[in-house]
């Protein structure tokens, strides 16, 4: 979204993200169907292809808003419960990037430690990949991980949450595990458990609709929240095309289906991530857009995918890791662009949520780094909103991050993907191109700006950005 023509799309994969059979127009229609459909617009007209279930589509008001609350209602109602607030509150530290393969005790403590010695807030801090054995042998690593229990104790002394990553993958030399879950495994006819080749080798794969496979997975995570006090989980690998076609499961699931079975099991669990995700909008759950490089590219995408996401119900979302989640964009001799990782920061600071995962410390000088605490201090500011938004949305449904075209309809903003209403009377311009300049679109009315001037609404305006501003506005009655 916005939608364009030759747009094309098919809702048999998610690339890694956040799905739901939607579609909605400026003009007050929506589509609506149970299973997945391809979709493309030719010459101004929506073509369906290949729906699997009956297409539900009628025009329901004028306006964008009355597609969407409509759809909403109807389709993925509110359960009025949201996440943690920790989640909103302060920013969430990833420590995949700075680790990568090698997280271990020393490393993830001084990287908080490094958090608070910069001045920025404890929050929640989520350890990655291999802080286990092996993938299924949930246990953390003996020897990178002397004393984990010491570990998660100063962890939450110092302020943070514990997650740990965690995937449905069980590695297929674990033979002791195989024997355990028995079952419990997605199977292939004729050879027993099927071998499903992810981004890591071959695994067996959790059966979430088998009661064996699902409760040896809730024992395995109950016992690290028990043993450790680790208080959640980031839930890994829902993406449909790590589901085989000819996969045979206990409840005869879809690929789409096993990854909504897989978000119902995290929802026991209040602290809890994931980054693909099937018709899960409206549920208390925390999702992030999927990994981005590190390139103004992939920053301009930030702003539309995340009212992309909204509009579809996900509103308890993070937009990817602050400069890009790819750790090859940061290793040494890499050439990191100092000003992107500030505007970066700066787009994130206004949303639902902000997450950082390379360490801004170790990348930036001090007037960078002074602009990323800067950025942050402003969200403080703006706490009160966003943690109201959010409880807002868990029991009216209404988006957190919405584009311009869904608080003022037919004005000629639809197309304005640079720039997201954080609630009704709150617009955001952040920098998403290099430079200090940039154009804003302003809605009719009256506008004050972040930096105490009033403009008249219904055209562009053009402003000064120098490296700390993040550009907002507040609608004038």
């Amino acid at each position: 979204m916005p939608f364009r023509d030759s747009s094309y799309l098919t809702l048999y994969e998610n690339g890694g993200n956040q799905v739901q059979p939607l579609i909605l127009t400026s003009h007050g229609r929506y589509v609506w169907s149970d299973q997945p459909f391809k979709y493309s617009i030719r010459d101004g007209v929506l073509h369906i292809e290949d729906a699997l279930a009956e297409i539900n589509t009628a025009k329901v008001g004028s306006s964008l808003a009355d597609a969407y609350r409509f759809a909403q209602k109807a389709f993925f109602p509110v359960e009025g419960l949201l996440p943690p607030v920790e989640f909103f509150e302060k920013p969430q530290w990833n420590t995949w990037i700075e680790l990568q393969y090698n997280q271990n005790q020393k490393d993830i403590l001084e990287y908080a430690r490094g958090i608070i010695r910069n001045g920025l807030p404890a929050g929640i801090i989520m350890i990655d990949d291999t802080w286990q054995e092996d993938y299924g042998k949930w246990v953390f690593h003996p020897g990178r991980f002397p004393d984990p229990k010491a570990m998660c104790d100063e962890l939450h002394r110092m302020g943070f949450k514990v997650m740990l990553w965690v995937t449905p993958f069980v590695s297929m030399d674990q033979y002791e595990i195989c024997v355990r879950v028995g079952d419990g495994f997605l199977k292939k006819e004729g050879t027993g458990t099927y071998p499903v080749y992810w981004w890591n080798g071959y695994s067996a794969s959790i059966d979430f609709s088998s009661e064996q496979g699902y409760r040896w997975f809730d024992e395995e995570l109950g016992r690290l929240v028990d043993e450790f006090g680790v208080d959640g989980f980031k839930f890994d690998a829902g993406d449909f095309n790590l589901f085989p076609s000819d996969a045979i499961s206990a409840g005869g699931m879809t690929a789409w289906e096993y990854c909504a079975a897989f978000a119902g099991f995290g929802e026991k669990y209040p602290y809890n991530e994931f980054r693909a995700a099937w018709k899960s909008g409206g549920k208390p759950l925390v999702q992030r857009l999927h990994d981005k490089g590190h390139s103004w590219q992939a920053l301009n995408a930030l702003i539309p995918e995340m009212m992309a996401a909204n509009l579809n119900g996900y509103w308890f979302c993070a937009p990817d890791m602050i400069g890009g989640g790819s750790f090859a964009s940061f290793l040494p001799g890499c050439v990191i662009d100092s000003d992107l990782v500030v505007r970066s920061a700066q787009v994130h600071a206004l949303m639902p949520m902000m997450q950082f995962s390379v360490a801004p410390w170790r990348i930036l000088d001090k007037e960078h780094l002074d602009a990323v605490l800067e950025a942050v201090r402003i969200r403080d500011r703006f706490l009160d909103r966003i943690v109201s938004l959010m409880h807002k949305a868990s029991v009216s449904g209404e988006p957190v991050v919405a584009p311009l075209e869904f608080w003022f309809p037919h004005q000629g903003l639809a197309e304005v993907k640079n720039q997201f209403m954080l609630g009704p009377d709150v617009m955001v311009a952040p920098m998403t191109e290099p430079g200090t300049v940039r154009t804003v679109a302003l809605p009719r009315g009256k506008w004050l700006s972040d930096d105490g001037v009033i403009y008249e609404g219904g055209q562009d305006i053009t402003v000064e950005v120098p490296l700390e501003r993040i550009p907002y506005f507040y609608a004038v009655q």
